[in-house]
């Protein structure tokens, strides 16, 4: 852990060296991941894409994403955070650069389909950053990280269209896809240069198998076989949205051949959990090298809530802005755009508040608030003044954007040697909220929308009641089979 005295965001060394270069590079995998909506209607022109062509390409931009937090989460524990962030930054620069000068639909879609990995490096940053800060900034240091790096979605649709433009011509979206891409291939090089897994003199505590969680108790395990079930049918409801039955885009074989897949993918993980986990059914792990993995499915149900509303909601506003006080896309865009840019200042407040006052408290505190303010949404309308509409949904995406903030301080609290898996899979939820919110919201009407997140908002509060604070310390053994002891409060 690193010993480097303050928290000096004006430094470029030690610790806040390498935060700074992992908000960095979390910032362009977002930049990266978010250069289609910018550019969709150039990009519509170009190849002439039909409106079932183009769902098809938002779809695919995210299904790959939650499959792939989970194993890059189990990478980055093996193999480390510098190797796995380079790698990834540099890969996923190969599947950009295919897009930006694809010459045929089927390109698009398929280097569409291979970019939804980036939105896993989110997860690779969460594991460096509790590497290098102590316990009682983790949570700033860890909400600085997620709340700046995510702003480039925000970034990416501000900036991308106006370098089209200078580009200019049929192709100048093209070469705007394509900097996004020289952007991610430069900084997987200079990210694998600079950083170092742990500060000099820390040990890197690994799992010690690899292919599954590891849990400590027979209870555990059953939990984590039931905690990975909505994220199959998360993908389920993607293949779903392609089928015949919604944009007729695959056909029915293709669509049960999806489906039968993800049966056989999910058997095959429950093997795999068996595989490293079978010993707890034989002898109890001993006392001190326990965690419970309610903890983890606690912060899944809060991030479903919180980060899964945010995507779905982000999606959505522009239009109901535009429909709710008849306003032209520019301005509901513009309007709405101030929910993202709340994550400079909320993510990072989240994350300061649970270092300053609890963990469990301020999650308490901050899902109670995301639950009123979705609540308070549900209820504007038409008859609402034009800025008190926008107050309101300033004021909730605080909460919202805080309670990730505050999720992601308690994750590297529970059980080092795992952090990236528990990242991964509690970062996983959080699109598997979206695709739930946003299938509801092709459902019903905006109003009963924001009800239902407020609904799985007082889930989340109720679940809450199961979390512990964390405190005392995590036992890991060392690649000596000693074990040591880390401190979380």
């Amino acid at each position: 852990m690193s010993q480097d005295a303050g928290f000096n965001l004006l430094s470029f060394t030690g610790k806040m060296k390498i935060l700074h270069l992992s908000w960095i590079s979390f910032f362009i995998t977002f930049v990266v991941w978010f250069n289609l909506a910018p550019l969709l209607q150039s990009i519509k022109a170009t190849f002439g894409l039909t409106d079932a062509q183009v769902t098809t390409l938002l779809v695919l931009n995210v299904a790959l994403t939650i499959p792939a937090r989970v194993v890059i989460g189990i990478l980055t524990d093996r193999y480390g955070p510098r190797a796995v962030y380079s790698t990834l930054l540099i890969v996923m620069s190969i599947p950009c650069f295919v897009f930006a000068f694809a010459q045929s639909y089927t390109q698009l879609a398929l280097a569409r389909f291979a970019l939804g990995a980036i939105g896993a490096g989110f997860v690779i940053g969460i594991r460096m950053v509790s590497e290098w800060f102590p316990h009682n900034e983790l949570g700033t240091a860890e909400g600085i990280y997620g709340g700046w790096g995510n702003f480039g979605s925000a970034a990416a649709a501000f900036t991308l269209p106006a370098l089209a433009l200078f580009f200019g011509g049929d192709d100048g979206w093209r070469w705007a896809v394509a900097i996004t891409g020289v952007m991610s291939l430069v900084m997987g090089f200079v990210y694998h240069s600079t950083t170092t897994d742990t500060p000099k003199g820390s040990t890197y505590f690994k799992p010690r198998q690899s292919g599954a969680m590891e849990i400590t108790s027979k209870g555990d395990f059953y939990l984590l076989i039931v905690m990975k079930i909505p994220m199959y049918l998360a993908l389920g409801v993607l293949a779903w949205r392609l089928s015949p039955a919604r944009v007729d885009m695959i056909s029915g074989t293709t669509t049960n051949l999806v489906y039968t897949g993800l049966v056989l993918l999910f058997l095959y993980e429950i093997s795999l959990v068996w595989k490293v986990n079978k010993k707890v059914f034989a002898e109890a792990v001993p006392a001190r090298q326990r965690y419970s993995f309610r903890q983890v499915a606690v912060l899944n149900i809060l991030y479903f809530a919180t980060f899964g509303s945010e995507l779905a909601v982000v999606s959505m506003l522009p239009l109901f802005f535009a429909d709710t006080f008849t306003l032209s896309p520019v301005v509901a865009g513009m309007l709405a755009s101030g929910y993202a840019f709340m994550n400079l200042m909320s993510r990072p407040g989240g994350g300061w508040l649970s270092d300053r006052y609890g963990r469990r408290r301020t999650l308490l505190i901050l899902t109670a608030g995301l639950a009123a303010g979705y609540l308070l949404m549900s209820q504007v309308d038409s008859a609402w003044p034009l800025v008190l509409a926008v107050v309101a949904v300033m004021a909730c995406s605080f909460f919202v954007q805080a309670g990730e903030g505050a999720v992601f301080a308690v994750v590297p609290l529970i059980k080092r040697s795992q952090t990236g898996q528990i990242a991964g899979m509690t970062g996983a939820y959080g699109n598997v909220g979206a695709v739930v919110y946003l299938l509801v919201y092709s459902m019903v009407p905006a109003s009963t929308f924001f009800l239902v997140i407020a609904g799985t908002a007082a889930v989340g509060f109720f679940a809450l009641l199961a979390l512990q604070e964390p405190e005392g310390e995590i036992a890991e053994i060392d690649e000596h089979g000693t074990v040591r002891l880390i401190p979380v409060s």
